[in-house]
């Protein structure tokens, strides 16, 4: 092949590839459906209330202020989903180190989930940054304290989601018909498997530890000398209960996409996962229980403080604990996803506990968040919904890799 042979491969290669990208931004499915009339609306305000956030600044938009630098945008996005996006690391931990092939089915999906999550999360950090452009410093270490713990949460973030990403490329290469990318993708998949699972415990226990500064600031029900700890086990079983539920959603509506044998296999993986999260909450009621009695609570008990507390450990907590056992040993699949469903409702009265509602309750103004805030935050998840939608239908993410993939 001469010169201007391979020239003309090249171009025509190129080419294609361009063809085949521009054709896969065409929809898959129908346009004009429910969710997507209700959704769409919705996720066009809340870039028009971004980009008005970034023109005229967070007073603008949001009840932030020098004394309430934390809102609903890190509070929800960012500590709440970062619990629910755990169940990434779990999965990956029990199919490539424990070896259990019985949730290879679910492997993708949750990390596919966890990287999604993760990114978005990072960009609803962003917006609450009054500086935006100082994220850099964590990585350029311009003025930034190197022994701080947002310097090693933001860190283990960045590193977290690259390591999600090189467990996901296989998909990507994959859908691209790209054999040899593919293949090394594949090869450091197991690199990628062990930084990003100690990673994401690390970076789960960071956030606890970061609020372990606000002991003066958080109610006693809610501080303890173990959350990082306690965040951990929360990553558990809230990112698995999330799994529990994007897989009942997903394997309904992309129901074409699965094999026989997938669709079979289902009620197992998800009794399965209860009986890991009925573990997961037994030890995150027990230790409650522990520091409860340990630091003398008691006195908590009958005011509205306490009764916000047992509303949330008894109903939130205790009762998916035993639901989920119930469902375990009935092999119930339907209970486990209600289960999944109050479990993700008590981490997120949970999480906003600790970092709002039931922080700073001496402050003579209390944070409440806007319209726009909580609008943002909506199209924040929106978005990720429907790019998670869009992967869905092209990669070989439910749907089996191509022939020439499988052996890699």
């Amino acid at each position: 092949m001469n010169q201007t042979d391979t020239i003309q491969y090249l171009d025509n290669k190129e080419n294609k590839t361009w063809r085949f990208l521009i054709s896969e931004l065409k929809p898959k499915t129908k346009v004009f459906t429910a969710f997507n009339i209700i959704t769409l609306p919705i996720i066009l305000l809340g870039i028009a209330l971004i980009v008005y956030r970034f023109m005229h600044g967070l007073e603008a938009v949001t009840n932030l202020s020098q004394d309430v630098p934390w809102g609903i945008w890190k509070a929800f996005n960012v500590v709440v989903g970062v619990a629910m996006a755990g169940g990434a690391y779990v999965l990956v931990f029990m199919t490539h180190v424990l070896h259990i092939k019985r949730y290879e089915p679910v492997l993708k999906i949750a990390v596919l989930n966890g990287l999604l999550a993760y990114v978005f999360y990072s960009a609803a950090l962003v917006l609450e940054l009054g500086r935006p452009l100082d994220i850099f410093n964590v990585i350029i270490g311009n003025d930034y304290g190197v022994s701080s713990i947002l310097f090693l949460v933001a860190w283990h973030f960045m590193l977290y989601i690259l390591c999600l990403f090189l467990e996901f490329s296989p998909s990507i290469a994959a859908w691209l018909n790209a054999r040899k990318m593919h293949k090394f993708l594949t090869g450091i998949t197991l690199v990628a498997v062990v930084f990003g699972i100690t990673l994401s415990v690390l970076h789960q226990g960071g956030i606890g530890a970061l609020f372990l500064l606000a002991k003066d600031k958080i109610h006693p029900l809610w501080y303890n000398n173990y959350m990082p700890l306690m965040f951990v086990i929360q990553s558990v079983f809230g990112g698995l209960s999330l799994v529990v539920v994007v897989v009942a959603i997903s394997w309904k509506i992309f129901a074409f996409q699965l094999t026989e044998k997938m669709l079979k296999a289902k009620n197992d993986i998800l009794v399965g996962l209860a009986g890991i999260c009925s573990v997961g909450l037994f030890s995150y009621v027990f230790m409650h229980i522990i520091i409860f009695v340990h630091e003398k609570y008691f006195a908590y008990m009958g005011t509205g403080w306490g009764n916000w507390y047992l509303l949330e450990m008894i109903g939130l907590v205790i009762l998916p604990m035993f639901l989920f056992m119930y469902s375990y040993k009935t092999k119930n699949a339907a209970m486990v996803i209600v289960s999944s469903v109050i479990t993700l409702l008590g981490i997120l009265v949970n999480r906003l506990n600790v970092s709002l509602i039931a922080y700073n309750i001496d402050a003579p103004v209390r944070y409440v968040p806007t319209w726009q805030e909580l609008t943002v935050s909506l199209a924040i998840i929106l978005i990720q919904i429907w790019v998670f939608r869009w992967i869905i239908l092209r990669m070989p993410v439910l749907r089996n890799a191509p022939d020439w993939a499988k052996g890699h």
